[in-house]
């Protein structure tokens, strides 16, 4: 992995490391990469938070309650978007205690991640509590379980880039910093199509 990320720096390419782990995450940005994308916003590894702020690299800090064994267990929520919103503040202010720059950090909701299909609307439906609290958002809604739901029985996991880039579109709209995506194109599409609408056709 590390001679790949080497070379997409040496090319300009701009690349970031989905890990939860800190030592990890240091050899990959001290390899080039840009961003530590942690899921578990610096819940897992308690090293994280002072080694994103060491590195001084940008750190994307998700929304999480704990690990895939038994996040499921934990999705209670009396309002999903404000609970969401204010642990997102408690890891942000850690994060900030840890030396980590404002200018550096992005928050994440966590779409999938101990939330159900109904939690992970309200919580897009609900952007504004994200912004809230006064970094750029980034939304990754890409081919989620909860988009599924929406498509007929059976229909496979591709049939979900159509909503999957409504949801971009939708989330660019409502003035999120950035989303996560498997499909690049029908998403630029959609993005495109979102800003003719708003232009008048002035592009």
């Amino acid at each position: 992995m590390l001679p790949v990320i080497r070379e997409l720096t040496a090319r300009g390419i701009r690349t970031s490391i989905d890990t939860m782990n800190a030592e990890t995450a240091r050899r990959v940005i001290e390899a080039g990469a840009s961003w530590i994308n942690d899921v578990s916003g610096g819940q897992a590894d308690p090293e994280m938070l002072g080694t994103a702020a060491e590195l001084g690299c940008g750190y994307l800090l998700s929304h999480w309650r704990g690990h895939s064994a038994n996040m499921n267990a934990l999705a209670r929520y009396q309002d999903a978007a404000t609970e969401v919103r204010d642990e997102l503040r408690v890891q942000v202010d850690k994060a900030l205690d840890a030396g980590i720059h404002g200018s550096r950090l992005v928050v994440d909701p966590g779409l999938g991640f101990a939330k159900n299909h109904e939690h992970n609307w309200r919580i897009l439906a609900r952007i504004d509590l994200l912004e809230e609290l006064g970094f750029p958002v980034l939304i990754g809604a890409s081919r989620k379980r909860f988009l599924g739901a929406l498509l007929p029985e059976g229909a496979p996991v591709a049939d979900r880039d159509l909503p999957s880039a409504v949801v971009s579109a939708l989330a660019a709209r409502a003035g999120v910093w950035g989303v996560r995506v498997h499909d690049v194109v029908s998403t630029r599409r959609a993005l495109d199509v979102l800003e003719a609408w708003t232009s008048g056709g002035h592009l």
